[in-house]
This record gives structure tokens, C-alpha cells and sequence, in this order.
């Protein structure tokens, strides 16, 4: 188990009482001492003072190579996405993370294409792991209350991408295109996003069956990885 933002070690304790291994995560050395004081003497617990975007993920689970790896955390809410973004880029092995995040970035994280939650943190999500919003939690549930409401996420990741894409980097260069000027046409988008003529863009729209005069918010995954590969040999190499 990784838990990132232990905090003062509740959830820490909780989960050192099912696990293997624990490693507990917090860059506040405000708190280390309480954590260190509530789960320092449980000998499958490591505590990792540091920030987790500046920790090389591979190095935070300890036990067998083939054992599953899972991640349980409140993460703290300004880095959320990033982290989890992190987690999931990474060939980590993970099975499955269960996190409490601001609800809205829980909205976003599990909409559907065709409203207005959906957007580049869905499509890439959804390209790493299928995500489930199992609960939404009041602002009294904690301690300090905070001043937003939130919601706990599960997403199990996929063995293999649900899309076929050229690879990763055009695929996330075409959605993060796509959605840079979310009123425009997608064509238009495209053309502004990728630096392309707008008549290579509406080609490779026809190509993978898009319609340019779309919304990228009403892409799914396939659409993206359709349009991915037929861009990808008229795209120049990013800066």
C-alpha cells in the first residue's frame, strides 16, 4: 500500500492493520512527529518524509516484486491531479487506488464525453484506468472542515490502453489540441493547437470517421486515438 498525505497516521494505522507493507508519504514535518508517534513502531510501516511529485514512484512500495500493489490516500487536494496522474503514468503495477479528492475533480476525472466536466483530465484518466465515484462526503466528515465538498474515486487500472493509439505523447499533443479552445470547432481547435494547415486537420478528421465541426468534449477515447493516428505522420516533432 502507498498512502500519500498520511497526515497524522489515522488512515495510516487502519491500513498497516490489512497490508503486507505500508509506506505513508507526508511532506509536512509539521505532522511527522505525530505520524511517526501513531504508526513509527509497527514494523510493516515506512515513513517517507518528501514531497511525492519529487519521489521517484517505483521506490515507494516495499514487499515481493509480484506482490499487488494498491494506493490508498486523502490526497491533498492542490496536487491531486497531478499525483494521481503521476501514479498512473508510471509502470508501476498498480491494481487498484482509492483516493478522496475535491469533488469536482471527482466529477471530472469519471465523466462521460458530451458535458461539461468532460475534458483533458477524463481522457487521460480513462486512457490509464476506468474510474468510479464510490461516495461523496460532506465538508463536516473532516477535521479540519474544509470549505469544498468531496468525494472518494476508484479506479482500477487497465492492463492494456482501451485505445490503440501511435503513441502516448500525439495522442495526449491531439486531445490537449482538441480541448484548447473548447467553444471552436474541432477542426479549428486542431489546426491552432497542432500548428496545421485547416485542410490536413478536416482530412485526418474524415480519415477517423470525426466530424470537424465537433466538440472535443463530445470525443471518446477511440475518436481521440482515430484522429491521433491520422495526424501523427503530419505532426512535427514538439519543441
Amino acid at each position: 500500500m502507498l498512502e500519500v498525505g498520511a497526515g497524522v497516521g489515522t488512515l495510516t494505522a487502519g491500513l498497516a492493520e490489512r497490508a503486507g507493507w505500508v509506506t505513508a508519504v507526508e511532506v509536512d514535518r509539521g505532522l511527522l512527529e505525530a505520524l511517526h508517534t501513531t504508526v513509527g513502531g509497527r514494523p510493516n510501516v515506512r515513513i517517507v518524509p518528501g514531497d511525492v511529485l519529487a519521489l521517484p514512484p517505483a521506490a515507494l512500495f516495499d514487499g515481493p516484486p509480484d506482490a499487488p500493489r494498491k494506493v490508498v490516500a486523502n490526497l491533498p487536494y492542490n496536487i491531486a491531479s497531478a499525483v494521481l496522474m503521476r501514479l498512473l503514468e508510471a509502470p508501476l503495477g498498480l491494481t487498484l487506488l482509492v483516493v478522496t479528492v475535491q469533488r469536482e475533480v471527482a466529477e471530472r476525472i469519471a465523466a462521460p464525453p458530451g458535458g461539461r466536466d468532460y475534458g483533458i483530465l477524463s481522457v487521460a484518466t480513462q486512457y490509464h484506468a476506468a474510474p468510479r465515484i464510490l461516495a461523496r462526503i460532506p465538508p463536516g466528515a473532516f477535521l479540519p472542515r474544509p470549505k469544498v465538498a468531496s468525494a472518494l474515486v476508484e479506479l482500477k487500472p487497465h492492463r492494456t490502453p482501451p485505445a490503440s493509439v501511435p503513441d502516448e505523447q500525439t495522442f495526449f499533443r491531439v486531445v490537449t489540441a482538441g480541448f484548447g479552445q473548447r467553444r471552436k470547432m474541432l477542426s479549428n481547435a486542431l489546426a491552432a493547437g497542432l500548428d496545421l494547415p485547416r485542410g490536413v486537420v478536416e482530412r485526418a478528421c474524415a480519415e477517423a470517421g470525426v466530424d470537424p465541426r465537433a466538440r472535443a468534449e463530445t470525443l471518446g477515447l477511440a475518436a481521440f486515438a482515430s484522429l491521433a493516428r491520422a495526424l501523427f505522420p503530419h505532426l512535427r516533432p514538439p519543441p
